[in-house]
Order: structure tokens, then sequence, then C-alpha cells
């Protein structure tokens, strides 16, 4: 009769191993044996080693988190608020905009930021970077080009999926809508944008850029009644700043065409 051997036991670290990795901790998992190295040296408690682990996970995450919102929120790359050049534009100070930059609670209470202001000023950089600050602070962020969102809606509209689609829009505490004057002023296309902007009244956070003031609002909307209120519903909890200066573009333009040739 022969003896069969005992099957070799895991270890406490390969069963932590696995266990980390059942939990999903991958921070843990990665980390762990450092840190411990780095406890023992510095003789630390059981709770200072744990801190330290759930710390660099609970970062991790925060990192990951932060990441997917971005990509979900589809930002204009490279326009931050730490490389937008203000000495552009003298008309605006950083401070007026400070408050939709390191603080949220403005989505909490759904109100608006309306940027004005000619082609070329920037309010794409300043749009996008307020839509980064508000992904560092956990929201939920949408960027879309007038122009793609209002074809969406029409599309939405003739499948009779419209309400559909605006719900699911509410998922984002701020939706960005970039170039508002470049809508065509057709019925369909103001109806549905105008639906938007009823739909989202008090419940959600619109920023809004366009080329145009409110006065020449009637540009975008086919009907005048509809161009009120929609303004009416846009502006009872908004701020609006408005944008001077001569085009960045055309500035940049001048500087080449005036430096000296090689």
């Amino acid at each position: 009769m022969t003896n069969s051997s005992p099957l070799p036991q895991p270890t406490s670290y390969q069963s932590l191993n696995l266990m980390l990795k059942r939990l999903k901790l991958s921070h843990f998992l990665a980390e762990w044996p450092a840190i411990e190295q780095r406890a023992t040296q510095k003789h630390w408690s059981y709770a200072q080693f744990l801190l330290a682990l759930a710390e660099g996970e609970a970062n991790r995450r925060d990192q990951a988190r932060i990441t997917r919102a971005l990509s979900e929120a589809h930002l204009p790359y490279g326009k931050s608020w730490t490389n937008f050049e203000f000495a552009h534009l003298p008309s605006l100070k950083p401070t007026v905009l400070m408050p939709f930059i390191e603080d949220s609670t403005w989505l909490n209470r759904a109100e608006n930021l309306l940027l004005f202001g000619p082609s070329g000023v920037e309010k794409t950089h300043l749009s996008a970077s307020v839509g980064q600050a508000m992904v560092s602070f956990g929201k939920r962020v949408k960027f879309l080009p007038a122009s793609t969102l209002v074809q969406q809606l029409q599309q939405a509209k003739l499948q009779l999926q419209l309400a559909t689609v605006l719900s699911k829009l509410d998922r984002y505490e701020l939706l960005i809508i970039d170039d508002l004057g470049y809508v065509k002023k057709t019925e369909m296309e103001t109806s549905v944008l105008f639906e938007l902007i009823a739909h989202r009244y008090e419940r959600r956070s619109l920023l809004i850029t366009a080329n145009q003031p409110f006065s020449q609002w009637d540009s975008i909307f086919s009907d005048s009644m509809m161009t009120v209120a929609a303004i009416d519903r846009l502006v009872h909890h908004a701020t609006i700043i408005e944008l001077q200066a001569e085009s960045f573009r055309k500035q940049a333009a001048l500087a080449r065409s005036q430096s000296p040739k090689i």
C-alpha cells in the first residue's frame, strides 16, 4: 500500500494575494509588500499599515473614476484652466469664473453659466476648463457642439424617443452646449433645442457658449415667443459673462506675419 503525500498548503502570502485578487483590490495587491517593508522599518502600528494601503487604494480609484469621467465628458483635448492665456483677454478677470471652477455647489442648485463673445475669444476653452473642474469634483459632465446635439435630438424626436433621450441627459449634472449660434434656424431644430432647455430648467445645469447676445437670438429660434421663453428659462438662475477681445486666432496669425523671416 503506497502512502500519498499531502498536497502543499498555500502560504499566508499566497492566500492573501488570492484574496486581494478576489476582492479586486489592485493597489493592495501591487503595493502591500513594499508598504509592509516600510511599516516594519518604521515600526508602524497595524492601523497605520492598513491606513497607508487604504489611502493608496482610494487614490487609485479616484484617479480611475476621473479618467472614466473625462472620457465620457468628451471635453476638447488640452484645454484647461491652467493653460488659458488671460493676457489675451484683459476684459475677463479670473475671479469672475473662480466660483465655477473652485466649487461645484452651483450644479446642486441647477444654475446655468452663459458665455457670450465673438468667434475666437476662447469660449470653448473656458467652457472645457469649467467642465474639467466639475469632473474633478465627481460631477458627470457632457460636452457637445450645439449642431451635434440638435441632430441627436432631432433623430430622437423622429423616432418618438425624445423624452427618453432628454431623461438620459439628466444623468449629467452639467451639459455644455458649445457654439449655440451655429444652429440653423429651422422649426425642427429650434423646437428640440427649446424642449431641452425647458426640460433641464431648475433640474440640471447648462453651460452655453454663443457668438450672439440675447438681442440677436431671433436668428437662432424661428419663433419670437420661443426665443423669449428660452431666454427666460436660461437666465432665471444664471450667470452671464460677456467676453470682449479680438480673436485669439487672428492675433496669432498677425504675430506670425510680423515675425522676422529667417
